[in-house]
């Protein structure tokens, strides 16, 4: 599981720098300052979920079902949460007006997250080490 953690936290990292550059240089002027903060939050999240799969990958070779379970929740979380919100950035560019459920996905995201962190918190209390 400690390889599939990297590769998975490895792209979500990727992915978040490519992220972040894009809202930093591609969207400045096509978005309003509110759709621009809300895709930097999504980029943060992004970022921090990131090197939390980074460090559960050490955690992987106890082969903790509390850790499977916190590499689950940060994986949807990320998608969910910081997924959504990118979504909701940029919806009037890309034609995505009328997704009004996009919304309530996002806390769904941020429930993923706390599961994830409370999963990491048994982990550390069940490990022996």
């Amino acid at each position: 599981m400690n390889k599939q953690i990297i590769l998975i936290a490895s792209f979500f990292g990727l992915t978040a720098v490519i992220l972040g550059a894009f809202g930093a240089h591609g969207l400045e002027g096509k978005i309003s300052d509110y759709h621009l903060d809300t895709w930097k939050t999504a980029n943060q999240y992004h970022f921090y979920h990131t090197f939390a799969l980074l460090f559960l990958s050490t955690f992987s070779r106890a082969k903790n079902a509390s850790i499977r379970v916190s590499f689950i929740a940060f994986t949807i979380g990320i998608l969910l949460f910081s997924g959504s919100l990118y979504l909701l950035s940029v919806r009037s560019l890309i034609g995505l007006e009328g997704f009004a459920w996009l919304g309530p996905v996002t806390p769904l995201g941020g429930l993923c997250f706390m599961v994830g962190w409370v999963g990491l918190f048994v982990a550390a209390v069940r490990n022996r080490s």
